[in-house]
C-alpha cells in the first residue's frame, strides 16, 4: 500500500531542505485540501493542477518557510479537548506551528478546530 499523503509531504521536505523553488506531487483531494491548508498559512507558494498525459499533479512553489513538515500516524482521532495535548507534541511552541486536522466541516488547522469546538482526525504538522 501506497500512503500519497506521506509521499506528497516528504517530497515538498525534501525539495524545500534542497533550497528548490518548486516541486510536483501526484494530484488527490485530500492532498489538494491539506496544500490549501498550508498556503492560507503561507507554508507555501501558489499551486496549480498540471496534467501528465493520463495522470493530474500538482505544481506547488515553495517558499522556504517550512523547518519541518511531517504526517502524524496513525491519523488519530481527536475531541476539542485532546487537541492541547497534540500541540504540544508536535509542534515545538506555541503559537509556531500548525496541526492539520480532517474535521466534518474539512480540512482546517488546529486553532480553527478549537474556535469552532469542533474535533477530528489529526493528518500532518508544519511549522
Amino acid at each position: 500500500m501506497v500512503d500519497r499523503v506521506s509521499d506528497a509531504i516528504n517530497t515538498i521536505k525534501t525539495h524545500e531542505n534542497v533550497g528548490r523553488e518548486e516541486c510536483t506531487v501526484q494530484y488527490t483531494k485530500f492532498i489538494k485540501a491539506i496544500l490549501d491548508v498550508m498556503k492560507k498559512e503561507s507554508y507555501i507558494g501558489d499551486f496549480e493542477e498540471v496534467s501528465d498525459g493520463k495522470f493530474k499533479k500538482l505544481k506547488i512553489k515553495l517558499v522556504r518557510r517550512i523547518n519541518d513538515i511531517g504526517t502524524i500516524k496513525p491519523r488519530t482521532a481527536v475531541t476539542t479537548n485532546e487537541i492541547q495535548k497534540y500541540e504540544t507534541r508536535y509542534i515545538p511552541s506555541k503559537d509556531f506551528g500548525v496541526l492539520i486536522m480532517s474535521t466534518s466541516q474539512g480540512m482546517m488547522t488546529n486553532r480553527e478546530a478549537k474556535e469552532k469546538g469542533i474535533g477530528g482526525r489529526l493528518v500532518a504538522y508544519v511549522y
